[in-house]
């Protein structure tokens, strides 16, 4: 077992630790006060081929690695968690599906331009009504002619008033439960689509999230993306492989607030010396170091093992659960060091806080984790 990363692999890092500090960090408590999408960022990462570093160099991608991946992230959510959620749900939900499920004519034309990051993408799985149980989803495709006609609604989508195309659940046969859902790619220009206004949230500020409106959405029978009835089956795989890039901004906003921390707690003094040396703070930077390289373990192992094509449904479960939970203990004890100072926005902990809480949530909760943990342990013992 190698825990050295490749040079590429060190290489990316670095040129992603390099760009945030350029040009991520020095306006990110901006953005978040106005709750600005960042394009300007967006583009510039386009520029430099990140917003689709996985996928295939013959559709536009960067083709490397999931590990790669993961350190890209987590250099970007080290400063600003909403846009490394850009960012990831982009690469990993919407062109990820495309990847999965596409045909190559899907891939040319869909896949290509979201790679480039000429365009961007948007998910739209979650419902008003169902979450956890995408089962309960109302949204439907009806088939007249050569058309699918869409009619539903989704709720929070992110990239929901940004995003050019939308990868879109619906149930194609009411009747038949999950299996009868399936999977279309839907231009966020054609007629009938609509984004709500913009969703108000504890955090994740700078990070689009809407919902959207499909009403007798029209959209060609060659739109529909993986086999017909076969879309709840995909989005299981691209969840799982989802969760990966989760835990990886997870670990970026812990490592984010054991950094913020460590500045304080050496420069704050009470008592006549560093607060770093008061046992108390030492065993909460301690911890949090200790947890922060546990986590980072655990992704690029689920990372590994993607790019291995070997099962690693358990492994990104693990990962995400661990790793997200993480994130808010850490920001919680960063803000804790900082004291009143935490509390208010002059500093980056409070920030960390409120973005770390949609980690135990978005691409799966921490109760649904530990379900799907739980089952892979029963499949392994109990055959």
């Amino acid at each position: 077992m190698d825990f050295e990363l490749s040079e590429e692999q060190q290489l990316i890092r670095d040129s992603m630790r390099d760009f945030a500090k350029r040009y991520i960090a020095p306006d990110v408590k901006e953005r978040d006060a106005n709750k600005t999408f960042p394009y300007d960022l967006v583009q510039r990462l386009a520029e430099q081929g990140f917003m689709g570093m996985v996928h295939p160099v013959e559709y536009g991608g960067g083709g490397i690695d999931h590990i790669s991946f993961c350190l890209a992230i987590e250099e970007i959510a080290r400063w600003d968690a909403s846009l490394a959620l850009t960012v990831a749900s982009h690469t990993s939900l919407g062109s990820g599906h495309i990847e999965l499920a596409g045909t190559d004519e899907q891939k040319e034309k869909y896949l290509t331009p979201l790679a480039k990051g000429d365009k961007l993408a948007a998910w739209c799985l979650t419902e008003p009504g169902s979450g956890s149980d995408a089962s309960g989803m109302k949204t439907t495709a009806e088939k007249k002619d050569d058309q699918w006609i869409i009619n539903g609604s989704k709720i929070f989508i992110t990239q929901g008033s940004v995003g050019d195309t939308y990868v879109v659940l619906a149930k194609t046969d009411p009747n038949k439960g999950t299996k009868g859902i399936s999977t279309f790619i839907v231009e966020s220009s054609r007629e009938g689509v609509q984004s709500g206004s913009k969703m108000e949230k504890l955090g994740m500020n700078s990070s689009d999230t809407t919902e959207v409106y499909f009403e007798d959405v029209e959209v060609p029978e060659e739109n529909l993306l993986g086999a017909e009835g076969k879309g709840f089956i995909d989005t299981m795989k691209v969840l799982d492989g989802g969760r990966i890039g989760i835990g990886a901004l997870s670990v970026g906003i812990a490592r984010g607030a054991l950094e913020e921390s460590m500045k304080y707690s050496g420069e704050r003094k009470q008592f006549g010396s560093p607060i770093g040396d008061f046992q108390a703070i030492e065993a909460k930077l301690a911890d949090m170091a200790t947890e922060i390289d546990a986590a980072r373990f655990l992704v690029h192992r689920a990372a590994w093992l993607k790019d291995q094509g070997k099962p690693f449904k358990q492994a990104a479960s693990k990962a995400k659960l661990f790793a997200s939970e993480l994130a808010v203990r850490a920001a919680d004890k960063a803000v804790q060091i900082h004291g009143g100072y935490g509390y208010i926005k002059e500093y980056h902990v409070e920030r960390f806080l409120r973005d770390a809480k949609l980690m135990t949530i978005g691409e799966g909760t921490s109760e649904i984790q530990r379900m799907i943990i739980a089952r892979e342990l029963k499949k392994e013992f109990w055959g």
